[in-house]
């Protein structure tokens, strides 16, 4: 969502809001949520998330201090450092849920880079279903992007127990099934949503939704409405999901 800022350079977060009534997901993930600099506050306000009353964020109570990757599950920096921080999520990456969308876990992971960047985990129960989502932005590197993945897999084989699982975000990755995508192979399978970047003329399929084959891809696409088109540079993807 590039920090709220659209194709015509103007930071109008309730047009992310509206793009996002517009889909009405259960689950959105979010990259580039937060502002670069400063505080790096989110570029979506809480006050108007609230208001618009559509989603609830997954709070993951870090900011982008180091001394966050000492805390523990299910503990805040807020209440190990006494700080007040208004992070929407983690290096840019955020998860939004509907309100009845029950949030049973979370965590914050840090990604080995040069740069900083990171990815977010929550573990949902949806109408009694039971799925757990990772929101991600890889590297410009294909090298660091593989290493990115790779450490994502190794964290959700070593959760407390099994659950199906979806991984979505901005891959930074041009090859329509080579390069990281390879790494999902076999235990995953992408939903094959189409081109999403630049938003102006979709050529790329950057951004993309990667689902554990206990699950069954029902539909999927690239949403590309007035709004849409104007909200970011890149376009947001769907997909409708159930367990097979």
């Amino acid at each position: 969502m590039r920090k709220a800022i659209g194709i015509d350079r103007r930071r109008r977060p309730d047009r992310v809001l509206a793009v996002l009534q517009e889909m009405d997901a259960d689950i959105v993930a979010l990259q580039e949520a937060d502002k670069r600099f400063g505080t790096r506050a989110s570029a979506v306000p809480h006050a108007l998330i609230d208001s618009h009353g559509l989603y609830k964020p997954v709070e993951f109570g870090v900011s982008h201090s180091r001394l966050a990757h000492a805390i523990p599950f299910g503990e805040t920096i807020e209440t190990k450092l006494g700080l007040v921080t208004k992070n929407l999520g983690w290096h840019g990456n955020a998860i939004l849920v509907k309100r009845e969308v029950e949030i049973t876990g979370y965590e914050a992971l840090d990604l080995p880079t040069l740069e900083p960047r990171g990815a977010v985990l929550a573990e949902l129960n949806v109408r009694g279903q039971e799925l757990r989502v990772v929101g991600m932005h890889l590297d410009l590197s294909g090298l660091w992007r593989k290493r990115q993945v790779m450490r994502i897999l190794d964290h959700i084989a070593r959760r407390h127990r099994p659950m199906p699982t979806v991984i979505m975000g901005d891959t930074n990755e041009w090859s329509k099934a080579g390069g990281v995508l390879r790494e999902f192979d076999g235990r995953y399978e992408m939903a094959n949503t189409g081109p999403s970047f630049h938003a102006r003329r979709p050529v790329a399929a950057l951004d993309r939704i990667i689902v554990e084959r206990c699950l069954a891809i029902a539909d999927c696409g690239v949403h590309h409405s007035v709004a849409a088109s104007k909200a970011s540079d890149h376009l947001p993807v769907w997909a409708k999901i159930h367990p097979r």
